[in-house]
């Protein structure tokens, strides 16, 4: 069994869908929760204190231990007071889990810039601040486990969601620089792309009736999904910068590949008609490599150029 006794853990969104669960399957392992949530709607909009509150004492009910957070994690002030939270009232701080998040959909060419700046505050915006504010206090005590929980629709599409699309990759861009800056301070950094039926999903098929008749519904129950998370965010989860879908109780990695492409001849000025002529070669996918870093790649081109990376000339 994976036992979280005296871990400490932050979970955002928690009130209600998969943050709940998330929470709940957390405290049943022995870990302190920091439940936060402010309680609105899934557009962004209104205060509810007692979404959170709901939950806290539901854990408390069933023997765990919680406390109540209702601050924003649109702000690093909202973020800080949120891991303050944790540190107070616990003394650590293990594990975040960043899943706060607001949802709309919206036609590409109608989408306003308050729109898109709104998403990102909520889902970028706030898992940095929350992210940095947790790394400060794990970086001492020299452990951390860092969920981010993104989405398939950033990183392969989805109509209507450019916004959130956006927001969405680019918690896996800032959660593979946390990893690689924080290995050596034992902090991981990974991110679950879910999918389990919640308010998100009613808002994004928009007919309830066909869920039910489809059978949708039963294949995703979003129970389905906290395996993944609750891993990601013990001790026995030593890998980091990863990406991991969870659907239907499938669970699978998530990763961007390096084709091994084209390359014209060294000293050779290549033209756009030869990127035309071998452009099978450069599209396709096999076979690749999955870089550990911009480093990784970097290194590889200069092998293939015959090139010292660290200042010599090519060879002739």
């Amino acid at each position: 069994m994976i036992d979280l006794s005296g871990q400490v853990v932050a979970v955002t969104g928690a009130g209600r869908g998969l943050g709940r669960l998330y929470a709940l399957d957390l405290a049943g392992r022995g870990a302190s929760v920091v439940v936060n949530d402010l309680g609105s709607a899934m557009s962004g909009d209104g205060v509810d204190s007692g979404v959170a509150g709901a939950v806290v004492a539901e854990i408390r009910a069933a023997g765990g231990v919680a406390v109540v957070s209702t601050d924003s994690v649109a702000s690093s002030e909202g973020a800080a007071a949120i891991v303050a939270t944790a540190v107070d009232n616990f003394g650590r701080l293990d594990a975040v889990i960043s899943n706060a998040g607001i949802f709309g959909s919206v036609a590409f060419d109608e989408l306003t810039p308050q729109q898109w700046r709104r998403m990102l505050e909520v889902h970028l915006d706030g898992g940095f601040y929350l992210s940095q504010a947790a790394y400060r206090v794990m970086k001492p005590q020299g452990y951390g486990r860092i969920v981010f929980v993104s989405s398939s629709a950033g990183l392969f599409g989805q109509p209507m969601e450019a916004h959130y699309a956006a927001a969405k990759s680019g918690l896996v861009g800032l959660s593979n620089v946390i990893a690689i800056e924080g290995a050596m301070h034992g902090i991981t950094a990974n991110t679950v792309l879910p999918f389990g039926f919640s308010r998100m999903v009613t808002e994004t098929v928009g007919d309830p009736k066909f869920l039910e008749d489809s059978g949708f519904l039963n294949v995703i129950a979003p129970e389905l999904v906290v395996p993944m998370v609750t891993y990601l965010a013990s001790r026995e989860c030593t890998v980091t910068r990863q990406n991991f879908s969870a659907c239907a109780g499938r669970f699978a990695r998530v990763f961007t590949g390096l084709g091994s492409g084209w390359a014209a001849e060294t000293g050779v000025v290549p033209t756009a008609e030869q990127v035309a002529e071998h452009f099978g070669d450069i599209e396709a996918t096999q076979p690749f490599t999955v870089p550990g870093s911009i480093f990784d790649e970097v290194l590889a081109v200069c092998e293939l150029r015959g090139v010292d990376a660290f200042g010599a000339s090519p060879q002739s």
